[in-house]
């Protein structure tokens, strides 16, 4: 297995990083063009994954965004199925704020097999599940709860955990769909504690909350359902877009 670290080490010397994340059981593969052409100028990574996608279908999303563009293309899995060799890195995740074993190493185990002579930048991060004011689709799958917002202590000392287990990433994850996202206290409080790159997720609608969450301490924004719903998000005004349902 290549040991890269390349696509880490943006993370540790870099900010304002920006990704956007493609569902690959969302995306209308006949309009991929269209999608990668209102991709802002400030993207910087391409993440692919979902909480369950179809089987062989990442491999096809990843190959045709290839295709299309030189963002790096990171598998953000919600099961090893999903990690291919097509992509650049892997977040190799661990659902820290779950007590699910399936999520917290079995996943990882079954992964190895498909890992062992892969050419993939394997990252280790810490996930963790906050609660975005709805049930996600990552709750429904993983089979555990989010991480009240109010109970910041917990969280911080979770991404300590995560980081003196030899974590290089934490994640924070409202959930796809979320109606509430990470809010800035609980971004400001990790950052202050943890010293590894923090990515911050779910419910983010608008460009202020995206600097809101920068401004806070995260060291990368990811956008997924806003920008599903509406790819000219980074091209309108700066407008708060409707969550789903």
């Amino acid at each position: 297995m290549k040991k890269k670290k390349e696509l880490l080490r943006i993370f540790q010397t870099s900010d304002r990083l920006l990704a956007i994340l493609i569902d690959p059981d969302k995306v209308d593969f006949s309009k991929l063009e269209n999608l990668i052409q209102h991709l802002p100028k400030t993207t910087t990574h391409l993440f692919v994954g979902g909480s369950t996608v179809e089987e062989n279908l990442t491999e096809k999303l990843v190959c045709q965004l290839k295709a299309k563009t030189p963002l790096p293309i990171f598998i953000f899995p919600g099961d090893y199925t999903q990690i291919t060799n097509e992509a650049d890195a892997l977040l190799f995740l661990s659902l820290l704020s779950g007590r699910n074993p399936e999520f917290l190493i079995e996943q990882q185990v079954k992964s190895v097999e498909k890992l062992k002579n892969t050419s993939l930048e394997i990252i280790p991060t810490a996930y963790l599940l906050i609660d975005g004011g709805r049930e996600t689709s990552v709750q429904r799958v993983s089979q555990t709860l989010p991480m009240k917002q109010d109970n910041i202590q917990a969280i911080v000392n979770t991404a300590l955990a995560g980081e003196y287990s030899g974590k290089q990433l934490i994640y924070l994850e409202a959930g796809s769909g979320a109606s509430t996202k990470v809010s800035t206290v609980i971004i400001s409080a990790v950052k202050k504690e943890v010293s590894i790159p923090i990515i911050v997720g779910g419910g983010i609608r608008s460009k202020k909350e995206i600097e809101e969450a920068y401004q806070a301490g995260a060291t990368m924004v990811v956008v997924g359902t806003a920008f599903e719903d509406n790819p000219e998000f980074f091209t309108s005004a700066s407008k708060t877009v409707e969550v789903s349902k």
